[in-house]
């Protein structure tokens, strides 16, 4: 078993859709091993997608992740990295498979409902961006 992190974001959680995603994870074989409410500062934002500074899409992102409540999640399962990027299907709702959460909830490339870890490696910082050791479940 690995683990990932996986944020509903702003537009998901204000449409009403994180039960949703959260049950189509789950179903998909996900265990939650942390959850929380919260909202994210800038500063926070601006460092958690730090990768993507000086891209063009950076300050839109750092805004919309800004702009309402976001629900980060530790979730647990085999490859769960590999397994939650293809769950979630591709950036763009429109180029994502059938039965993938973007798919299924986003309403587009820039408000696609849900974040997740691309490597083994980042998901262990990014965890560690949201939970602090006290916050963790399981195993660590």
């Amino acid at each position: 078993m690995s683990r990932t992190l996986a944020i509903i974001k702003p537009d998901a959680v204000d449409a009403g859709k994180a039960g949703k995603i959260l049950a189509h994870l789950e179903n998909a074989g996900f265990s939650v091993t942390s959850l929380k409410l919260t909202v994210l500062g800038r500063a926070q934002a601006r460092a958690f997608y730090a990768v993507h500074e000086g891209r063009p899409f950076y300050d839109e992102l750092v805004e919309f992740m800004t702009s309402g409540p976001v629900i980060p999640m530790v979730l647990e399962a085999d490859d769960a990295v590999a397994k939650l990027r293809e769950e979630i299907g591709a950036t763009d709702p429109a180029e994502a498979a059938e039965g993938t959460v973007r798919k299924l909830f986003a309403e587009s490339k820039g408000k696609n409902a849900i974040h997740a870890s691309d490597s083994d490696e980042n998901a262990a910082n990014e965890i560690a961006f949201f939970f602090s050791g006290h916050e963790r479940l399981g195993v660590w």
